[in-house]
């Protein structure tokens, strides 16, 4: 269906919207976009509201899933205990960056022991992750090797089926991440560096707690450097597809917050405002990008997700900062209509020049690193990462086709 006047139906076209440049934004109307349910309480006393959402979960032993640096801060813990109370089964607080899958079986064994009936993750983006791998691995009772997608030559992923039932999980982010509304989870295989895909959307949360307070907890550069990876991926969401109007929507509104959001974080540390926009921009970059069910953010995910995962000192934020505009200029022979229509929405020449100058200034006024090279990035390691990121699902809904690592060697040099 189209628009129109409701005289005569006009021939299908794509609709639309007017940006203040006066270009138009085409968008289609022949999509499909789910959305799951779950329910967002946002502000500065949004925590409160955990006991109702306990109870009206029927739950009454909850397993609390954080990492060391928020067990160690005390204060948010100390409110989620007066909060719920004996309600509290027990608390794990071994989270570790990039969800390392020792550690995730950790907190499986200490939760069996407790028998949780919810879980609750209160942190960063690992925090999450390694809650909803606990959640996984608690219920299926199978090496996370046998449940995480595979990837076999010459065809299409899978993803094995994951039927058990699954606990509710709750979270009560501390940063914008871009973990928060993911339809399973991703942990660390120490040993050979590999990023481990569970796929169950039965691990969505059911409520999501965006707290002033708790959002206030890390320092303003994680805060930050987390909000570069949720716009990161709105951006490349917008660009890589075309958008329906209601991926546009969110997705819109996602780089409209984190543009204004981002450098506040770090202008005005003690602020909650700018803290609650970017999470509640994660959160709508999320949406859209699960709603398409694709990997939105294709090439840029692909290869951030292989750099996180191989140098601690790198988190997915930096490795965003980096690669994003390089991204964006190896897509571009197929996505230059898409980044011309989000650089007229706001209020850029419409080109694909333009998009990627105004992106490498904006992260650079925010300080972060420029190139791979700042990040400690070896250029002996180049051709593995892109060896890697051709078995990353995020690489399969890149808008251009990769046939051959040595492309992706090639956008890693520009970046080095």
């Amino acid at each position: 269906m189209s628009i129109y006047d409701g005289r005569r139906p006009p021939a299908p076209s794509p609709s639309m919207s007017i940006p203040p440049g006066g270009r138009a934004v085409e968008f289609e109307f022949d999509f499909r976009y789910v959305a799951p349910a779950f329910r967002v309480f946002a502000g500065r006393d949004a925590l409160d509201q955990l006991p109702r959402e306990v109870r009206r979960l029927g739950a009454s032993r909850v397993f609390v899933v954080c990492a060391p640096s928020v067990a160690r801060q005390g204060t948010l813990l100390n409110r989620i205990r007066a909060l719920l109370g004996d309600a509290v089964a027990a608390v794990f607080d071994g989270v570790r960056k990039e969800s390392p899958l020792p550690a995730v079986e950790a907190g499986v064994e200490l939760a069996r022991k407790v028998d949780p009936d919810a879980i609750l993750a209160v942190g960063g983006g690992s925090a999450v992750v390694t809650a909803r791998a606990i959640t996984i691995l608690l219920a299926e009772e199978k090496p996370a090797h046998q449940l995480a997608t595979q990837y076999p030559p010459g065809q299409p992923p899978v993803s094995p089926r994951l039927e058990r039932p699954k606990l509710p999980n709750l979270i009560v982010p501390t940063t914008p991440n871009t973990a928060v509304h993911r339809a399973g989870a991703a942990v660390l295989d120490p040993e050979t560096r590999r990023r481990l895909e569970l796929f169950d959307p039965k691990t969505r949360p059911a409520a999501v707690f965006l707290d002033a307070e708790a959002l206030l907890t890390p320092p303003p550069e994680v805060s930050a450097r987390a909000g570069v990876s949720a716009f990161a991926g709105a951006v490349t969401g917008f660009v890589n597809r075309a958008p329906n109007p209601f991926a546009l929507a969110d997705l819109r509104q996602a780089i409209e917050l984190l543009k204004h959001s981002l450098p506040a974080i770090l202008d005005r540390p003690e602020d909650p405002a700018p803290r609650l926009g970017a999470a509640v921009a994660a959160l709508l970059s999320n949406r859209a990008a699960d709603a398409l069910s694709a990997g939105g953010g294709g090439v840029v995910s692909a290869l951030v997700h292989q750099i996180q995962s191989r140098y601690d000192h790198v988190d997915q934020g930096l490795a965003s900062a980096v690669l994003l505009v390089h991204g964006l200029r190896f897509n571009r022979p197929v996505t230059a209509g898409n980044q011309a229509r989000l650089a007229a929405l706001l209020g850029l020449e419409a080109s694909a020049e333009a998009l990627e100058s105004w992106a490498e200034k904006f992260l650079g006024q925010l300080g972060f690193p420029r190139t791979l090279r700042e990040l400690g990035v070896p250029e002996a390691d180049l051709p593995a990462l892109a060896e890697a990121a051709m078995h990353d699902f995020f690489l399969q809904g890149n808008p251009r086709r990769v046939q051959n690592p040595a492309e992706l060697v090639d956008l890693l040099r520009a970046a080095w």
